[in-house]
């Protein structure tokens, strides 16, 4: 079994979500609300991970650039949870990088006054697992 294969159905294991179920309407990038500033948008995204391409989404900005909001879960109408698949994706690679690449002495000086309260709160949601 390829690492890539092996990679999505970790991907898919985290998540819980079956990205075949995905019609590609596109209502969830019509959600998003980082739609802009994506390389590979929510409905793509699930592609990527039914075609077992996690690298590609590994070196994708929108990666990181999801902001969590799960704008696309609601809008969903097959149920797919494309935030979810992304969400798993994130957490693939920090299991990949030893889950300690930042240490809690370092967040401090990388928080902005600016940085949107939803985004911490997402975050400490999703890396207290």
């Amino acid at each position: 079994m390829s690492s890539e294969k092996k990679q999505a159905e970790l991907v898919c294991e985290i998540s819980g979500v079956n990205p075949l179920k995905c019609m590609k309407c596109g209502k969830c990038s019509a959600s998003c609300p980082s739609f802009d500033e994506m390389d590979i948008k929510p409905h793509q995204f699930v592609s990527y991970v039914a075609n077992e391409d996690i690298e590609s989404l590994v070196k994708s900005k929108s990666l990181w650039k999801c902001l969590s909001c799960m704008a696309c879960i609601e809008r969903c109408p097959r149920d797919v949870k494309p935030g979810k698949l992304i969400d798993a994706a994130r957490q693939v690679v920090v299991r990949q990088r030893g889950q300690d690449y930042l240490q809690p002495d370092d967040v401090p000086e990388l928080l902005d006054p600016e940085t949107p309260q939803q985004l911490l709160v997402s975050a400490f949601r999703r890396y207290r697992r």
